[in-house]
């Protein structure tokens, strides 16, 4: 059973339509980056999948559970951090979780045990007798996912969880993260695509509140137009390495970049993604016995993805 399973949202606000016809499905263990553009749809989507919004139309299942049929239920199998988290500033660590995990049906020993847990998983230990209001942006985070963790949830539903924090605290929001996601499914939205080819093995593109692709980042890149790009720095006769490499069936452009200097050319190879055309350009100066000093091919990342998914051109 997927943990996941979105058919057809749609939600509009008056005549502005933030998400439309969004269908995608994420499997159990599975941490996914959801990405987008500001605007493109990402908090809406994500908070229809918590409750927190009806969907105009369409509708969604959390491991199994209708979100309309059987809201309550759905919602017992999910912890959702929001962008902004909203804490108590005049509450303690502990207090504030342990008053959390009481609105969340938790008890006695089970909600002593429960908040212990997650002070301990998301290493507040330090801060468990601070007020919130004296904590530094990095453990109002952490107080944000413990909140999330609370009753164990099958699916973790985190919106910009590093948003505002610095260099070394984004580090250790993403470890935590990774330590979480041996537990539990994850769905992250964030806008640093870095991040997301680090710990994620699945990425969801939303753009003007359409899903424009969901699969793996290695099956993303492969099919991108950068897969398929060389460049090659030569000295000899530029006109007849670029008719050369023209003819190649493969080769879709070639473009001929600023000179290098000292009768250097460079040049760039565009041919369909997942072809390599190295050896190919290596044959050919060869052959006319032009000295090659640099051949090398692009390997496309997770922002060209991101750029060419979303772009408006």
């Amino acid at each position: 059973m997927s943990m996941v399973v979105a058919e057809h949202l749609h939600k509009t606000f008056g005549r502005f339509t933030a998400v439309k016809d969004a269908s995608f499905r994420i499997e159990k263990g599975e941490i996914v980056g959801f990405l987008g553009p500001n605007g493109a749809g990402k908090t809406t989507t994500m908070k229809m999948l918590t409750g927190y919004l009806p969907p105009t139309a369409g509708t969604a299942s959390i491991a199994g559970h209708d979100i309309l049929d059987e809201p309550v239920e759905s919602r017992r199998h999910l912890g959702y951090m929001p962008e902004n988290v909203p804490l108590y500033d005049d509450m303690r660590v502990t207090d504030y979780l342990a008053y959390r995990a009481q609105l969340k049906g938790l008890r006695g020993m089970d909600m002593r045990s429960q908040v212990g847990y997650v002070i301990d998983k998301c290493g507040l230990e330090p801060k468990r007798k601070n007020l919130i209001s004296t904590l530094s942006k990095g453990y109002r985070q952490r107080v944000g996912l413990a909140d999330a963790l609370l009753g164990k949830p099958d699916l973790l539903i985190l919106d910009e969880p590093t948003n505002g924090l610095d260099p070394n605290q984004i580090r250790q929001i993403r470890e935590l993260i990774r330590a979480l996601a041996e537990e539990h499914t994850v769905i992250l939205s964030t806008h640093i695509l870095s991040e997301v080819e680090m710990i994620c093995n699945k990425v969801i593109i939303i753009d003007q509140g359409e899903i424009k692709a969901a699969d793996t980042p290695l099956n993303l890149t492969r099919g991108l137009r950068a897969a398929g790009r060389v460049s090659i720095e030569f000295k000899g006769d530029l006109n007849v390495v670029v008719k050369e490499l023209e003819a190649f069936a493969p080769v879709k452009r070639v473009i001929v970049e600023e000179p290098q200097g000292d009768g250097w050319h460079r040049l760039m190879v565009r041919a369909e993604p997942g072809t390599d055309t190295r050896e190919k350009a290596a044959a050919i100066t060869a052959a006319h016995g032009f000295p090659t000093r640099h051949i090398y091919r692009h390997i496309p990342s997770l922002e060209d993805v991101f750029v060419e998914m979303t772009r408006r051109d």
